[in-house]
């Protein structure tokens, strides 16, 4: 999975007609600025409401999936996001003219085609992908669906059907890397049996379904009356029925299309989770309901337990990565204004520094003398610190450069900080560093609980 995020390069549209409402619609996607998320805009709307793909917002899972947001509805959104997933884009908007997306060949091909005419662009932030740490486990005792997602260091997908079918059989398929979708898995076109056609089109579904965007199986000739329904139904006389099989006697793409489709579909709905996540998903008998409940829970367990994810592990026993003095040989500061004692982990991406307070420090004595708070200032420039021994790290001579603050934003300080107080302090780069500009997420944590947080951005200058 790309470590950096992405969105596209230009605007591009396509236009087609609705699976289930029958009506015509166009989609134009746009590019979006870092963090964004993937989202909908229903311009056909006098207020152009944004709608976020998120598993919260989901209203109907039926055939396809459903997403409304105060009252304003998007149908059938699972191909696109499967394609923009599988093309590894994370910041996008989608301009939508009507309440469904193009059905267009049923598969999410053109959809990655148009990703690709619009030109992937890499941004500088960093992505932020949520590893699963132990197994998740759905089941729906009514459909024997399940879906169990386990720790892997990539996203992964398994796939396992069963149509009780002589047609289609017992079916399995596996993307291994997100890197085989654009050719594995996006041309598998949506199915459905043959038999199951008139109740859908009776349940007013499927006023768009043709013989062209979806595969019709056949594992029972039907009766004159049953093909009249269905000349009916997609409004064309060139329906052939020769024999137990496949409409009009489709060529598939792949034996298991069914199973590799019904993956995509597992992709596109997991697009509402709304963070990159790495795991392997299994899933069997999947379908849209289980598939965004899967969504739900996933996004719940990330929610509950990334916090805990990003405190870092503090065993004072253990030898730092760099003492006060290993520090002192990098950053320019003495006392009383070295505000960390020690290095605890560093890699390229982060950084975890200690700083002990006490009751000694020198601001002590005319900062809240007599109810002793460590100044939110200080605290700041203790991440700034630690973010200078992150900075500084890949360059040869550090004691002939300086690190110095650009901007802080987004600053919020949500507990007092008080002499006794060990304080842990992640500092994470937000993206690259380029041109000696380092921009850093900070948080520091007391024991388990979040003290302070900030934004930064400094720059990197060689001494004169």
């Amino acid at each position: 999975m790309n470590r950096i995020q992405q969105t596209i390069g230009q605007s591009a549209s396509i236009s087609g007609i609705g699976l289930h409402s029958g009506k015509p619609c166009s989609i134009t996607l746009h590019p979006a600025a870092p963090f964004h998320g993937i989202k909908f805009q229903r311009v056909d709307i006098d207020t152009k409401p944004v709608i976020e793909a998120n598993c919260d917002l989901v209203t109907n899972s039926e055939r396809s999936t459903t997403i409304e947001k105060e009252g304003v509805r998007l149908l059938t959104i699972e191909h696109v996001l499967s394609a923009i997933i599988g093309m590894q884009i994370d910041n996008i908007l989608i301009e939508c003219d009507n309440e469904e997306m193009p059905i267009l060949d049923g598969s999410a091909l053109p959809y990655v085609d148009l990703i690709k005419k619009c030109q992937i662009v890499q941004q500088e932030p960093l992505r932020e992908v949520y590893d699963l740490k132990e197994n998740l486990l759905l089941e729906d005792p009514h459909t024997d669906a399940k879906i169990i997602a386990m720790p892997c260091d990539t996203f992964k997908v398994t796939v396992m059907v069963d149509y009780n079918s002589q047609i289609v059989g017992p079916q399995h398929a596996t993307m291994n890397s997100i890197d085989e979708f654009e050719q594995e898995i996006a041309p598998c076109r949506t199915f459905v049996f043959l038999r199951e056609l008139e109740n859908l089109y009776k349940s007013n579904l499927i006023k768009g379904g043709d013989v062209d965007n979806a595969i019709v199986m056949i594992d029972k000739m039907p009766t004159q009356e049953e093909l009249d329904n269905l000349s009916k139904i997609f409004n064309r006389n060139d329906i052939k029925i020769e024999k137990e099989g496949y409409l009009n006697n489709v060529t598939l793409h792949f034996q298991n299309e069914a199973a590799r489709h019904k993956l995509l579909d597992v992709i596109g709905d997991l697009a509402l989770v709304g963070t990159p996540f790495n795991a392997h998903i299994i899933a069997t008998l999947p379908g849209h309901k289980i598939n965004t409940d899967f969504a739900k829970l996933l996004k719940s367990k990330i929610k509950e337990t990334k916090s805990t994810l990003d405190i870092p592990k503090y065993d004072p026993t253990r030898d730092p990565v760099f003492d006060v003095h290993q520090i002192q040989a990098i950053l320019p500061h003495r006392f009383p204004f070295l505000l960390v004692d020690k290095v605890i982990e560093m890699n390229e991406e982060f950084v975890v520094g200690i700083k002990n307070v006490t009751v000694n420090e020198q601001y002590f004595v005319g900062h809240f003398p007599d109810n002793h708070v460590m100044p939110g200032v200080l605290q700041i420039e203790a991440m700034a610190q630690c973010g200078g021994m992150l900075a500084l790290q890949a360059i040869d001579d550090p004691k002939n450069y300086d690190v110095y603050f650009v901007k802080i934003d987004k600053a919020k300080f949500k507990r007092r900080v008080v002499p006794g107080d060990t304080l842990v302090m992640k500092v994470e780069l937000m993206s690259p560093v380029r041109r000696g500009i380092v921009e850093m997420r900070g948080n520091i944590f007391v024991g388990d609980t979040l003290a302070t947080e900030a934004e930064m951005m400094a720059r990197i200058v060689k001494k004169q």
